[in-house]
């Protein structure tokens, strides 16, 4: 991405930028696995919404998605990827860069 004058710019991944996808890798990047349960109390988003935004993680493989059934009721857990966690640190390089190019 460049600037008028000049500035080089690193891009920006739009499939972790947006907000609750962003907020779901770090929940994810903390811990090992976690559940729906987990991810939605502490995401604080709706169950369809975050049904929606986990599912578009795990179609790029950013995230692991395993269903299972413990006793008889579904469980799915979700776990940050190799891919995923390399994609996070390369948006925080990123965003670091952009940000220091903010003029104070």
């Amino acid at each position: 991405m460049s600037h008028s004058d000049g500035i080089e710019l690193p891009p920006i991944d739009e499939l972790l930028h947006e907000p609750a996808r962003l907020r779901l890798l770090v929940l994810l990047s903390v811990v090992k696995r976690a559940d729906f349960t987990y991810l939605l109390n502490l995401s604080g988003m709706s169950k369809g919404n975050l049904s929606v935004q986990i599912n578009k993680l795990g179609d790029a493989r950013m995230v692991k998605i395993d269903k299972s059934f413990q006793g008889n009721r579904p469980r799915t857990m979700y776990e940050l990827t190799a891919q995923g966690r390399k994609a996070l640190r390369a948006y925080k390089k990123n965003m670091r860069a952009i940000l220091a190019a903010l003029p104070d």
